[in-house]
């Protein structure tokens, strides 16, 4: 009778096959939506102000117009701002990503948030802007701006990913300039700036929610859909044209899509860093390159960060609070440290 000899140590295992690893990635991509819908009632349930659970209840369902009824409804705005934000700034870094192909890449390094930023500043500086709602459309259409920009001066339809990157740089440090000169010489612009600049759900609204939802919703699609020729350009130019991919279509609709979302995000809550860097980066290590998986996971698991950073820093500083662009930069930057250290080691 032959027994099997147990393999070596050492010895790869045999990777899963195709339909059991759509299966565990269906299921872990349902538990995250269950983890996201925890979160989101974590967002409602818990603040600066403590409410018990009946003024919360009493808060989303009746309208007795009391003071925890009016804060339950800020957090309702604060929370579905923060999913979409989250989404919107996810799902941007993915695309960077595999636009660049570069792991490390996020929405900055195309100067998208400095084009919002430099939009804002020019609002208050020069046009008198002092309201969020004012700021959004600066700041979009800053955005929107230099994504087109960087696409013309990346090539259009003879950009790579290298030459999309280095235009990117180079707009986003010139911006970065102009925001600082204007800034230093006026006191008005510098002390409204600060605060949009630091990135928070705190003046979140319907209007404001209103305003950037078509956009996101836009943009969501656009990523979705580019799923598969994304794919195709991840193994190199040559062999995405032989599988039937058209380069020059799939950068711009992937800029387009990038810009919708990280601009509409930048302008509703500031600039906030590492979701877009770090969500899209630590999903692939589970889900591998394919954008297929990539992408829904780091839209599902993009509004979990930005909603818990911005719960805990509700908490931290009662009866005060922390912007969640201080909390995701926190928590981000030495997470993000780990896993690339960790990724090193295991090419090493």
């Amino acid at each position: 009778m032959l027994v099997e000899s147990p393999p070596e140590a050492g010895a790869e295992t045999a990777p899963a096959p195709p339909g059991r690893r759509t299966a565990i990635r269906t299921a872990v991509l349902l538990a995250s939506v269950v983890v996201l819908l925890a979160v989101v009632v974590a967002s409602i349930a818990v603040g600066a102000k403590s409410l018990t659970l009946d003024q919360v209840w009493h808060g989303l369902f009746h309208d007795t117009n009391t003071y925890a009824d009016v804060v339950v409804g800020e957090r309702v705005s604060r929370t579905v701002l923060g999913l979409l934000a989250g989404l919107a700034l996810g799902l941007s870094g993915a695309v960077l990503q595999a636009l660049t192909r570069n792991p490390l890449a996020d929405p900055g390094i195309l100067g998208i948030n400095m084009g919002a930023s430099a939009a804002v500043v020019t609002a208050i500086s020069f046009f008198g802007v002092t309201s969020l709602s004012g700021y959004v459309w600066f700041a979009f259409a800053g955005a929107a701006a230099v994504g087109v920009l960087v696409y013309v001066l990346g090539g259009t339809r003879n950009a790579t990913p290298v030459r999309l990157a280095l235009a990117g740089t180079a707009v986003a440090a010139a911006l970065s300039g102009y925001i600082y000169a204007v800034m230093i010489t006026d006191d008005v612009a510098l002390n409204r700036m600060r605060f949009w600049q630091v990135g928070s759900l705190a003046t979140a609204s319907m209007h404001t929610i209103q305003q950037v939802w078509p956009f996101i919703a836009v943009g969501t699609l656009l990523a979705l859909g580019l799923a598969r020729p994304l794919n195709a350009m991840a193994m190199g130019d040559d062999t995405a044209r032989a599988l039937g991919a058209h380069l020059g279509r799939t950068r711009a609709l992937g800029m387009l899509s990038a810009t919708l979302l990280c601009g509409a995000a930048t302008a509703a809550c500031g600039p906030i860093a590492f979701v877009g860097l770090m969500v899209p980066h630590m999903v692939r290590s589970f889900t591998g390159p394919d954008q297929r998986w990539l992408l829904p996971y780091s839209a599902v698991l993009s509004p979990v960060l930005l909603l818990g950073a911005d719960v805990i820093g509700r908490i931290v500083a009662r009866p005060s609070e922390l912007q969640v662009g201080i909390v995701t930069a926190v928590i981000g930057a030495p997470v993000f440290i780990v896993l690339v250290r960790r990724r090193r080691m295991a090419q090493l």
